[in-house]
């Protein structure tokens, strides 16, 4: 279905980047939603499996990692992985462990409860987003990666902070 049939708009875009942004936003959003619900099942967010995941697969040989490099990978702010942290650990799936070297870090780690969970959850989630993404190739896979990765590369060149003005 078309963006403008799913927006319920009466008129075609008059611009075709401006339909790509949109359904980039509309896309990003609507997976959001499904993700949301289906974490939900889990007593999760979908920021707290990223963060699960995150330790899973990024930690190093501390078997963590610091809230700054969390908040880098997540692209969120320190006081937001702070706060994040905190209620995560009250749920027993992270400990903050510090570093011996420098008391103004913590070291980021799995709880056994949270190895469990990411391992109850991951299956469910890697089942769902390939079931999301079956309707690409491979191929068309990785054109959309590469895609991305371009627009994002052009941002980093566009100067941003200019009011848009009439």
């Amino acid at each position: 279905m078309s963006l403008k049939a799913e927006l319920g708009m009466r008129k075609n875009f008059d611009f075709p980047a401006h339909e790509c942004i949109l359904g980039i936003y509309y896309t990003a959003s609507r997976l959001r939603k499904q993700a949301g619900e289906g974490f939900r099942n889990f007593n999760l967010t979908e920021v707290q499996f990223n963060v699960l995941t995150l330790l899973k697969h990024q930690s190093g040989e501390s078997g963590g990692l610091t809230q700054v490099e969390l908040s880098r990978m997540m692209l969120v702010n320190r006081a937001n992985i702070t706060t994040l942290i905190d209620r995560m650990e009250k749920a027993g799936l992270v400990m903050r462990k510090p570093v011996p070297d420098d008391r103004r870090y913590n070291i980021i780690q799995l709880t056994t409860h949270g190895k469990e969970m990411y391992s109850k959850v991951a299956g469910v989630y890697h089942s769902k987003i390939a079931e999301i993404m079956d309707v690409l190739d491979e191929d068309d896979q990785n054109t959309l990666i590469s895609m991305l990765s371009r627009i994002r590369s052009n941002l980093d060149l566009v100067k941003a902070g200019e009011p848009i003005e009439d």
